[in-house]
């Protein structure tokens, strides 16, 4: 199940949008930013039902 989320980007301020994969529980990588390409940490976190309960979106070093 993907769901599509748009988070801000922690370096240059713009909105990006996320593909979320619902159905493989909570999740961390890192996603480069389609406007600055600085690196970005993602977490996020899946309820048991598979509905998205939390999404986080943060500068790699901070």
């Amino acid at each position: 199940m993907l769901e599509e989320h748009t988070v801000t980007c922690p370096y240059c301020g713009e909105p990006i949008v996320l593909v979320v994969d619902c159905s493989a529980g909570d999740q961390r990588y890192t996603e480069d930013c389609f406007v600055c390409c600085q690196p970005i940490d993602v977490t996020v976190e899946i309820a048991a039902d598979g509905t998205l309960t939390y999404i986080s979106a943060v500068a790699e070093n901070g």
